[in-house]
């Protein structure tokens, strides 16, 4: 057996399908509690539907994909602490206030990013479609 039979055996087994079965459960969990991660949802829809009628780059839908995935990503990290803190400090704590406020602080620092390549992508786009 090579190792493209090993690679083709593990995708196949049921504990990975199992797991990616999990990680969708988690998603929409999350999409149906969390309500900042369905704004960054209807962001997303605006942003994509801009791009399309803007006809971007493959590079620049690229840029725009990945900068879109880590901001759903780091929502996504901060609902899951958020919860793990409230299951372990169900009462109010500093500390525990913190590590809400700095995983707080990880999505803002991801979402204005996003808006600055957003911008950065979008807007000369926009301007050259206006103006041609």
């Amino acid at each position: 057996m090579n190792s493209h039979d090993d690679v083709r055996k593990r995708w196949a087994t049921p504990s990975f399908w199992r797991s990616v079965r999990h990680a969708w459960a988690g998603l929409r969990a999350a999409a149906r509690t969390e309500r900042n991660l369905r704004i960054h949802t209807g962001a997303t829809v605006g942003v994509v539907l801009s791009a399309w009628w803007l006809a971007i780059s493959p590079l620049q839908w690229a840029l725009l994909v990945g900068i879109i995935c880590l901001v759903v990503c780091a929502e996504l990290v901060n609902s899951a602490i958020e919860r793990l803190v409230d299951l372990v400090q169900p009462e109010y704590h500093p500390l525990a206030g913190e590590v809400k406020d700095i995983a707080a602080a990880a999505v803002v620092v991801c979402a204005a990013g996003a808006v600055v390549v957003g911008c950065l992508i979008l807007g000369p786009a926009l301007i050259e479609k206006i103006a041609g």
